[in-house]
This record gives C-alpha cells, structure tokens and sequence, in this order.
C-alpha cells in the first residue's frame, strides 16, 4: 500500500509542475512573439535503504527549462515600429532589470528618452550591444538585415538618414534555453554574436506560438490524471483499513 500512495503522491506532483507550465503559456498566449514553455523532462531517482536500492522513485528536474521554437503566426499591423523575424532568428535586448538576451518580440516604440524598446520596455541592441537610440522622425524604415532609415523631424524634407541597426543572429549549433527571468540565452547563459542572418519584415507581427485548444485539452487532460491519483491514494487507504480489521484479533 506505501508503494501504491507513493506512485500516486509523485504523479501528483509531476502533475502540479505540468499544470504550471500549461497555466503561463495561457497568460502569455496574447503576448507577440512569446515562445510556448515546455514540461522539463527531467531524471529518475531512485531511494536507497539500508545501502541497498528501493522500489521508491522520484522524478528529477535536471533538463535545461526548454521551449517551442515553432513560428507563431505573423500578421500585417500596418504600424511601421512593428517588426517580425520571418523565418528562423531572434532579436538581441537589454531587460529593464537584467541582463542582455534573445526575443522574437518586435512591438516597438520610442520611448522618452528616445530609445527603441519593445513592448515588455527591453531596450533593442544594435550589434555592437549597445542600445539604439532614435531621434525625432516623421517616417521610418526597417529593410530585411534591419537597418533603420529615418526622415529627422527638423531636417530637409525627403531626406532619409541611418539611424541605427536592429542586431539579428540565426544560431548555430548553440543550444538555446529560457533562464528564471523568463528571457533566452545560450544553455552557458551567455549570447552567440549576431549575424545579421535573420529577415525581418517591417509592418509586420509575430504572435505567440502558444495554440490555446491544445494547451486547454492538455489541462483538462492533467486535471483527469489528478483526479486518478487521488482516487488510487484513497482506494490505498481502504485496502489497507480493510487489511487491519482482518489482521484484528477476534473479540470475545
């Protein structure tokens, strides 16, 4: 019976980190270029008792924290700060409280201090990693290896200068994994350089690749495989009560 109650206990605990993985890939499904969490396939340990192995075995959390790399769907916004990686790649950011990493995020706006930030207030790098800095314009344009042209708002009408460069990189043979703060970094933590590999279309958004259906059924499927476990963990218990009343000593 302990073995059965502790089968049903370690389900329910791998259910608990399943269900809060599906539940912060629903609150960030609106979120453009978010990249869907993926459960964490972690080890086996098993117990050991009186140096010798036991039957009890817990799972482990020692894989690297990964995430779907599938596209999400790319959708024309007509607003000419909003950029999309087309295919494979990623942007370089500085996070307001962190340190630099990747995102498929390209919501953009200037804020007021003129700098180029995203939606979530991370600040764009250009690929020297320093961040781009915007004057006044009254047009811009973003071509495909992410070069900013602007139109300054107190200089010659129709006169188009460089104001910056958007730092892309398509990586190589560099695992990628998502870090307690919730950006994308190299397994080691650190950035490969930027190879201006990726095409970016201007006017453009990405949304998140979270597909809400299939995290909803997989929560309802999580939610089943609870209910299981609590019913085993109680179907234990009368069989071990019913096993002491026999186990009794007669009265009388």
């Amino acid at each position: 019976m302990e073995r059965l109650i502790h089968t049903a206990l370690n389900s329910i605990s791998n259910n608990r980190d399943s269900k809060i993985i599906s539940a912060q890939n629903l609150a960030n499904q609106s979120v453009p270029g978010y990249r869907r969490d993926l459960p964490n396939e972690g080890g086996t340990l098993f117990l050991n008792a009186l140096q010798g192995a036991s039957a009890r075995a817990f799972q482990i959390e020692t894989g690297v924290h990964q995430f779907s790399e599938e596209p999400g769907a790319v959708n024309q916004t007509g607003e000419p700060l909003d950029v999309a990686i087309a295919d494979k790649g990623y942007f370089y950011i500085l996070p307001e409280n962190g340190d630099p990493a990747l995102t498929r995020r390209g919501d953009l706006n200037r804020n007021a201090n003129g700098e180029l930030v995203n939606g979530a207030g991370a600040q764009m790098l250009d690929p020297d990693m320093q961040p781009i800095v915007l004057p006044s314009f009254t047009a811009i344009q973003i071509d495909g290896l992410g070069q900013i042209m602007i139109m300054p708002q107190d200089g010659a009408p129709g006169v188009w200068e460089e104001a910056g460069v958007l730092a892309t990189v398509v990586p190589e043979n560099t695992p990628l994994r998502k870090f307690d703060d919730g950006q994308i970094r190299s397994v080691e933590g650190s950035l490969p350089e930027p190879n201006q590999r990726a095409m970016i279309r201007q006017r453009f958004l990405e949304a998140s690749n979270v597909n809400t259906v299939e995290e909803l059924l997989e929560t309802i499927e999580l939610q089943r495989g609870f209910e299981l476990g609590i019913k085993l963990i109680s179907t234990a218990k009368q069989n071990d009560e019913a096993g002491a009343r026999l186990m009794r000593m007669p009265e009388g």
